[in-house]
């Protein structure tokens, strides 16, 4: 059942209905206030448009990064897998 939840995010008001526990979507609607908030405190721009596309994009930036940097550790993980199968195989 989805949860009914009022957020703020830079000085506007949302409701938010969302599977997640209410907890979450405050933490979630926290850091993306901080995100706009850091870009508009940057000077960056000062039409929240924009603001919250550049924050917006900052965001996608970190995303992309962690999902490469996931891909590379379950690549590790899986030769380290068969490195690990062939040396017990050898020691059998």
């Amino acid at each position: 059942m989805k949860h009914r939840v009022e957020v703020n995010i830079h000085g506007h008001e949302y409701v938010i209905r969302s599977l997640r526990s209410e907890a979450d979507v405050q933490r979630v609607a926290t850091f993306v206030d901080e995100k706009i908030s850091a870009v508009t405190a940057a000077g960056a721009t000062a039409d929240s448009l924009h603001a919250t596309i550049l924050a917006f994009m900052n965001v996608a930036g970190l995303y992309l990064e962690l999902r490469e940097r996931s891909e590379h550790t379950e690549d590790a993980v899986e030769r380290i897998e068969a490195l690990n199968q062939k040396l017990e195989a050898a020691l059998k």
